[in-house]
């Protein structure tokens, strides 16, 4: 019972880990064309911005569920 726990909690931080690194590399490469985009053509600014909002939060709403997975891997393990 107790590696069937350990081999949860090892599967829950590499989730978690690799959700937020993917995250977080997403929002900087994101950030960084947006940045280019808004240099180029400063006009569109305001569109430019209203698209990474949308998006950012897709991002967060989608990262929210993944913790609700999670959690329910957590308390609610089939296994045990």
């Amino acid at each position: 019972m107790e590696s069937i726990l350990a081999s949860t909690m090892t599967a829950v931080g590499s989730i978690l880990g690799l959700a937020f690194l993917g995250t977080g590399i997403g929002l900087g490469i994101l950030g960084a064309k947006v940045a280019e985009a808004i240099g180029r053509n400063p006009e569109t600014k305001s569109d430019i911005i209203q698209g990474v909002m949308v998006i950012a939060v897709v991002l967060t709403v989608l990262l929210l569920l993944l913790f609700a997975f999670v959690f329910m891997l957590l308390f609610f393990n089939p296994l045990l």
